[in-house]
């Protein structure tokens, strides 16, 4: 009876509920309509609400005015030419475009001293910006991101009359990763920052730990000439979303473009109400480079070739300067014989031809099973063949662009012209061409083999060579034969083989039915193996990178326990002090409860009966 009593009430209150369901069912069956268009109406409004949100939350994003030269604004100039090989005061950088020679001016050179006032300056800035918030730095981000967005033309421009690429290729290679980086770091990059909780362990159960990530101050960026515009923003981004300021070293043969990228980014600056020197870019040649490195900074990001990458570990090791090494690769690209040829060969020239094949991360070596090569190589090179090379700016349409770097074009000729006398053919492409500015044709070579310099060195411009192989086990030996590791790329109708051979080749990262897709999935790190280099840049590795992880460890419940040095610890020591330590530490890490009850009967010796404890001291001691 009592039971059923204590029932009563919720069987009531059930029955009210069911009651008040019924009469809502039975409103909306009768006023179907006006339910409907209470609904829509409903819809309608948060729709309009989060729009109207949406609007004024752009419309509160500072809007840059940046003017703009006229040799950054026009696609067709009327300039003197530039000759490398006369002689430059070296105080001064010249500045030219590489499809036309046109001389574009010259940028200081900088001294180590002036760097090192630079340096004096981002400690300063650094100092301030390691208190902002999270809103002020993703402020900051948005502006830029507004302005790339607004400018989109302007920045693709002046990056392709820098570094001699076409406008596609500086809508792919500098605008689309460089907006995805910032969306990432916008929506994502502060989970990665806050404080992270870790496991206590089994004898610190009472503690409560974690990570923390601080600010590391002030760092330093050297950066190559293939992508003036992203290889700026990418490690500034970073940098800035980290609470660092950052000075970057741009080089010597792409320093025309850091006049109107820097402008803009002082001018983001402002609008952000961010320090004028969180951000400072250095012009000059080798010896600012050292003194970037030496002069101070609290880590130095680095990425070009080996031999500068050696130079500046040397450099760094001076002062136990941490850094990032990326150094480039020689990406292997394996095609199975049941791979779908009509969608890989399109990726494939993308591959090996982006930005004149111009790439750290660009496919170098194409390894196509024997059973589909004739197939391949019909359809890639009558594909190459109809490629349109020139300048970038001022002409129609073209797929290939110049060679940024003085020099390039001779270097890969004297490696193609190595391959042939030792066997390989040149299918398309393969001689400098009778024109004016650095231009090296899109390239097919087959045959490469063991022993031909293009076989160990990373070639860097528009070569791509293509290896036949039988079995699985071959390829990844082939792919493997290599001193670089950065990126690779597998095709195969069987995804799980894919993934297969993708997991057994050495390099730092794996695209799986696509090429280098991971540099455009952000939350990943960008990094390689060998040759290639250490660390990581991108992603939350990268950005973790740029700070000092911190770590904390306090009581979880410091009103109920706390720590103490146990008694026969404390000084002067028990005579039984040895034998608790050991105790406790069978109590704990035993590997099973006999070990543990063994333990825990120890420690109670210790306390209740420590006459009967041998403490291993002799008599007088």
């Amino acid at each position: 009876d009592l039971q059923v009593l204590d029932l009563q009430p919720w069987l009531l209150c059930a029955s009210n509920m069911i009651e008040v369901v019924e009469k809502a069912l039975d409103w909306v069956v009768l006023n179907q309509s006006a339910f409907l268009l209470y609904s829509v109406l409903s819809i309608i409004g948060v729709v309009a609400l989060y729009i109207l949100i949406d609007v004024i939350s752009t419309y509160r994003i500072p809007t840059l005015s940046v003017p703009m030269t006229r040799d950054e604004s026009e696609d067709v100039l009327d300039k003197g030419k530039y000759d490398p090989s006369k002689p430059v005061d070296k105080d001064i950088v010249p500045c030219y475009d590489p499809a036309t020679m046109q001389l574009l001016g010259h940028v200081p050179a900088m001294s180590p001293n002036e760097v090192k006032d630079m340096i004096a300056k981002s400690k300063a800035a650094a100092k301030e910006w390691r208190k902002s918030s999270f809103a002020q730095r993703r402020k900051l981000l948005r502006i830029l991101l507004k302005f790339i967005i607004e400018n989109q033309d302007a920045i693709c421009r002046v990056s392709a009359r820098d570094s001699g690429k076409p406008m596609l290729d500086a809508i792919l290679g500098e605008v689309i990763v460089t907006c995805e980086k910032i969306h990432w770091l916008c929506n994502e990059g502060e989970q990665w920052l806050k404080p992270e909780k870790r496991s206590a362990g089994i004898m610190s159960f009472y503690k409560s730990p974690r990570v923390e990530y601080h600010p590391m101050g002030v760092i330093g960026a050297i950066v190559p000439w293939n992508y003036p515009f992203h290889n700026v923003l990418n490690p500034l981004t970073a940098a800035v979303f980290a609470g660092n300021s950052i000075i970057i070293k741009v080089s010597e043969y792409a320093s025309w473009s850091a006049g109107y990228y820097g402008r803009f980014i002082s001018a983001a600056l402002q609008a952000a109400g961010a320090p004028p020197d969180l951000v400072q870019i250095v012009t000059g040649y080798g010896e600012a480079g050292h003194a970037l490195v030496t002069g101070g900074v609290d880590k130095v990001i680095f990425v070009g070739s080996t031999v500068v990458g050696k130079k500046v570990m040397v450099a760094a090791a001076e002062t136990l300067t941490p850094v990032v090494m990326e150094l480039g690769g020689k990406d292997a690209v394996v095609v199975c014989e049941d791979a779908n040829l009509n969608t890989v060969v399109q990726v494939a020239l993308k591959a090996a031809f982006l930005n004149c094949g111009q790439n750290c991360a660009g496919g170098e070596r194409f390894f196509v099973h024997n059973k589909v090569l004739d197939k391949y190589l019909g359809l890639v090179v009558g594909a190459v063949n109809k490629m349109r090379q020139g300048p970038a700016l001022g002409g129609g349409t073209i797929d290939a662009g110049a060679m940024c770097m003085p020099g390039a074009a001779q270097k890969i000729q004297s490696l193609v012209d190595d391959a042939v006398s030792k066997g390989a053919k040149v299918l398309a492409g393969g001689m400098i061409p009778d024109r004016e500015g650095q231009f090296y044709p899109p390239t097919v070579l087959l045959g490469i083999k063991r022993g031909m310099k293009i076989w160990e060195e990373e070639v860097f411009g528009p070569i791509m060579s293509v290896i036949g192989w039988d079995t699985d086990e071959e390829v990844i030996a082939l792919a493997n034969d290599c001193p670089f590791g950065l990126g690779s790329n597998v095709f195969a109708s069987s995804q799980a083989r894919a993934r297969r051979i993708a997991s057994q080749l050495e390099a730092g990262m794996s695209s799986i039915n696509d090429f280098a897709t991971t540099y455009m999935c952000q939350s990943l790190p960008f990094g390689g193996v060998k040759h290639s280099g250490f660390d990581r840049f991108a992603g939350i590795e990268g950005l973790r990178g740029l700070c000092v992880p911190k770590a904390v460890a306090e009581d979880s419940m410091p009103w109920l326990m706390k720590s103490t040095i146990p008694p026969p610890w404390q000084v002067p020591v028990s005579d039984v002090a040895v034998p608790f330590g050991t105790s406790l530490v069978t109590m704990f890490y035993g590997p099973g409860l006999l070990y543990k009850v063994r333990g825990l009967f120890g420690l109670a010796q210790c306390f209740l009966a420590p006459g009967t404890i041998k403490s291993g001291k002799k008599k007088g001691e």
